[in-house]
This record gives structure tokens, C-alpha cells and sequence, in this order.
């Protein structure tokens, strides 16, 4: 498992809030640019670092960075349960917006989500947005009833860390 080094508290959060029955909005302010947390967001090598954060090790992150292109990520858990999430690219804005579905495995029959991801400039880094679209209210709340917070917040922490580590 690759680590990084121990993390203090994380000084900025991601903020969740509900804009919709059906949305999940996930915003947080990065140090680095947009260029390099897009990058570590796009690339396999890179996401291998962070995705599972602390929860596990990922043992797949596949990448086809193209409209109708796939990604997968895959990690196995300190308990040993192997959890894999994967969807289809829709839309590809170098650096600034990607929009893509995302099926999480454990659950082959869902629906699924659709993902906008943005990278804005914020200051002298980057504020991430994740537009989380669901079918129904029914899935919404399952999804944010799953424990996603708190492994997203711990990803995230990861994220900003891999970034800077790109400067």
C-alpha cells in the first residue's frame, strides 16, 4: 500500500449539502492550482495514492480519459472486502470540468449517479466541486446513509496532499 505521511487534522473540509432531493453537493478549497489537482484526479498512478486513503489499498484505478471512455477504481479493505466503483466520461474540459457516471459494484442494478466534477481557480489553489446526480430521493439518501462522508472526507485530505506533492 503506498502511504503518505501521517496526516494531521485536516485544516479545510469538504462541505456537503443537498441543493435538490435527488443531488448530493460536495465543495472544498485545495492549495494547489487546478492544473495539478485535475491531474492527480486523471491519472492512474497518482489516484492509486489517494483514492482509499486510509481504508485500504486500491488495487485497480483504470483511466480511459476520453468522451465514452471507462474508469474503474478498485480497493481492498483493511477487512479484506473488495469495493470497486466504475462509469462512462460524458464530457472531458481539460483542467476544468469533467462529467462522468459512476456505478458503485456492490450494487450492479443501481441506477448509479452522475458525477460533474469542477476545478475552478480559488485564490491561489483550486476549489473542487463534485455534483452528485441521482435518479430518486431513495438513492440520494442511501448514498449519503453509506458512511460516504467520512471516507470522502479522509479522500479528499489525501487529494490535496498528492497535488502538492506535484508542485
Amino acid at each position: 500500500m503506498t502511504t503518505l505521511p501521517e496526516r494531521r487534522a485536516p485544516e479545510t473540509r469538504a462541505e456537503v449539502t443537498m441543493p435538490s432531493t435527488t443531488d448530493i453537493l460536495i465543495t472544498r478549497d485545495f492549495a494547489a492550482p487546478p492544473a495539478l489537482v485535475y491531474r492527480a484526479w486523471t491519472t492512474p498512478d497518482l489516484v492509486r495514492r489517494w483514492w482509499s486513503a486510509d481504508m485500504g489499498q486500491t488495487t485497480h484505478a483504470e483511466i480511459d480519459l476520453r468522451v465514452g471512455g471507462r474508469w474503474r477504481y478498485v480497493m481492498v479493505t483493511a477487512g479484506g472486502q473488495e469495493v470497486g466503483f466504475h462509469g462512462v466520461y460524458r464530457e472531458i474540459v481539460p483542467e476544468t470540468r469533467l462529467v462522468a457516471t459512476e456505478i458503485y459494484e456492490g450494487m450492479p442494478d443501481s441506477e448509479g449517479a452522475l458525477n460533474t466534477v469542477t476545478f475552478a481557480p480559488h485564490g491561489n489553489g483550486t476549489r473542487l466541486t463534485i455534483l452528485v446526480q441521482h435518479a430518486a430521493q431513495a438513492d440520494r439518501d442511501a448514498h449519503l446513509h453509506s458512511g460516504m462522508e467520512t471516507g470522502m472526507q479522509k479522500t479528499l485530505a489525501w487529494l490535496d496532499d498528492v497535488a502538492l506533492s506535484l508542485a
